[in-house]
């Protein structure tokens, strides 16, 4: 299945050493403590994403790793910026910044050159927070004449970070290349022979995951080893305790068993330990004293409070769900859920003011080092459980995404093309439901060349589900609608078409009601959204979600799995109309009565 993407964006040097150099402007203006703390974390997720995409420019003129001034100087910048940020974790927030050589090596780089920079999944989605690779270290008993090996692209900042902890020189960085599940290194001779001359000394291998094979982590130790490094002198640095994936090779399976790996997990970092590192603690004066304990509500947990009976709870993908707890403070409970680390949280938190301010989603309480707190209306039930006026319900939807389709532009971030959506949607369906059912959707979807060009991108919410909704009293509060137009998926920034032909399918409109709600996007929005653009959009939305529920319903089981795949069967089922799909390409109207 066609699901998952990488966001990725070009930029110039000289426009990130900036926007490093501002950051560290405003946290220089700070106070000590947790804010500033996560304001110079966000500088050094700048700074690894800069450095990332320069070295693997270099690694594309010379087709490998080569030895090199920006090498050098790169990983230098992350090791004096992963310094600050072990004074300031280990002493209560006290730190001072990073020395004043930073900025000198920082603004050393070509500000010219074009790069290509690769967005860290962990540090935006899945609450890989750098400071457990400092205390992953820090525990392992490794000493300075450690050689430290980050895989790019994220585990370049990890690595300068485990580096920091054992007092050991700053690392260097690879980058694995080739299929998913057999990725290969290519080193050049000069940076090999300096890597691998000292063979008595400890190799730490630094990454997140592993994933599906683990054969990133794999591909540098194959090479140590065929260097004639022993494999007992490897160690692994992973974001997590499980075993390699089931792609994984069996020697790389043996070998990963048997390897002596460090981790430390985000729950024992923040919600254990040392009282000032504790979650609790920061979000502490947005809310209050609390209550009680935070209630863990990961994992589809949040749906025991909204649902008396399992057997009604809608289906999720709990895999790729946000870490997310509740906080109660004076009776008043608050939702603390994770929005990434750095400007991707500091830029959420500016969308959920803005949507709150105009009557569309929950109060905020505030950000701190990676988690938004949010009001959570407890008493509230969603869209799926009490009857609503069609016509208030078409226009509230309306009125929500005109301004969002007016009021958050996409200012040039990606987000998959028509032609893109359109070869997932056809590929999708194949796997899903057969070569003849993809052969009847191509036929009936047109090129969309001249659809690309009239397509306005703006930060679309793509999630419309009646669950997503709260009814409070006379208002509807939409949820969970900060991020998943930047989610780790291929969609991205789409069209307000795209949210127009998932609010069609995932609310059951009828053609006059998709009629309306167009008119009102169009009204609040102040641009013209084509009549034929969400009946393109809507197949290519019933595609991803057949795909991505059938997906994570094949690495679930039980009752999730169950509800993954009904939810799957009623995307499949509208793809199997292709005489009303046809007739919607030739009408601009929609095929869902």
């Amino acid at each position: 299945m066609l699901v998952y993407g990488d966001v990725e964006t070009e930029e110039t040097v000289g426009a990130r050493q900036a926007a490093i150099a501002d950051i560290l402007t405003r946290m220089q203006a700070m106070p000590p403590g947790i804010e500033r703390h996560g304001t110079l974390v966000a500088a050094f997720i700048a700074t690894s994403e800069l450095v990332q995409g320069m070295i693997d420019a270099q690694f594309h003129d010379h087709g490998r790793d080569v030895p090199s001034a920006v090498h050098g100087k790169g990983m230098e910048c992350l090791s004096i910026l992963a310094r600050s940020i072990a004074g300031s974790w280990w002493n209560g927030f006290q730190g001072n910044g990073p020395a004043s050589t930073f900025l000198a090596t920082l603004l050393s780089f070509d500000p010219s050159r074009r790069i290509r920079v690769k967005q860290a999944e962990g540090y935006a989605f899945y609450a890989l927070y750098p400071e457990s690779y400092l205390e992953a270290a820090r525990a392992s008993g490794l000493d300075a004449r450690t050689q430290v090996i980050g895989i790019r692209s994220i585990g370049a900042g990890l690595s300068a970070l485990v580096a920091a902890a054992i007092d050991a020189p700053p690392p260097v960085t690879l980058r694995p290349v080739g299929h998913p599940f057999r990725r290969e290194v290519a080193v050049d001779p000069a940076l090999a022979a300096k890597l691998t001359a000292e063979r008595d000394r400890a190799f730490a291998i630094v990454d997140e995951g592993p994933g599906l094979s683990g054969s990133s982590f794999g591909a540098v130790a194959d090479w140590l080893e065929a260097a004639g490094v022993p494999r007992e002198r490897i160690v692994f640095f992973p974001s997590h305790h499980g075993p390699l994936g089931p792609q994984a090779s069996a020697s790389h399976q043996e070998r990963w068993s048997r390897a002596e790996r460090h981790v430390r997990a985000m729950d024992d970092l923040l919600l254990g330990g040392s009282p000032a590192h504790h979650l609790s603690v920061w979000v502490r004066d947005l809310v209050g004293s609390r209550d009680g304990p935070l209630e863990d509500l990961s994992g589809g947990a949040w749906r025991s409070r909204r649902y008396g009976d399992e057997a009604s709870w809608p289906a999720s993908n709990v895999q790729q769900e946000r870490r997310k707890f509740l906080a109660r403070s004076n009776g008043i409970p608050w939702l603390v859920k994770f929005a990434g680390l750095g400007e991707t949280g500091a830029r959420k938190l500016r969308m959920a003011r803005l949507l709150h301010e105009a009557g569309f989603a929950p109060e905020v309480a505030g950000y701190r080092h990676g988690f938004l707190v949010q009001r959570w209306h407890e008493d509230a039930p969603s869209l799926d459980q009490v009857p609503v006026d069609r016509t208030r319900l078409v226009d509230h939807l309306g009125a929500y995404l005109g301004f969002r389709n007016r009021h958050c532009p996409a200012d040039g971030q990606p987000g998959a093309s028509l032609d893109e959506l359109r070869r997932m949607a056809v590929y999708n369906t194949g796997q899903a439901l057969g070569d003849a059912a993809a052969s009847r959707l191509e036929r009936s979807l047109p090129d969309p060349g001249h659809l690309e060009r009239r397509v306005r991108r703006v930060w679309s919410d793509n999630r419309m589900p009646p669950w997503k909704w709260l009814v409070c009293g006379d208002r509807l509060l939409k949820t969970d609608a900060l991020d998943h137009s930047a989610a780790h998926d291929l969609i991205g920034h789409q069209d307000i078409g795209w949210d127009i032909a998932g609010a069609i399918v995932e609310f059951g409109l009828t053609e006059e009601e998709a009629a309306r709600l167009r008119a009102v996007v169009e009204r609040e929005g102040g641009h013209p959204v084509p009549a034929e653009l969400p009946a393109f959009l809507l197949v290519c939305y019933c595609a991803f979600q057949l795909g991505a529920h059938l997906m994570a319903a094949s690495a679930l089981g039980g009752e999730e799995a169950i509800r993954l795949r009904k939810a799957a069967g009623r995307y499949g089922r509208l793809l199997r109309q292709p005489d009303a799909v046809s007739r919607s390409q030739e009408q601009g109207k929609v095929p869902i009565r």
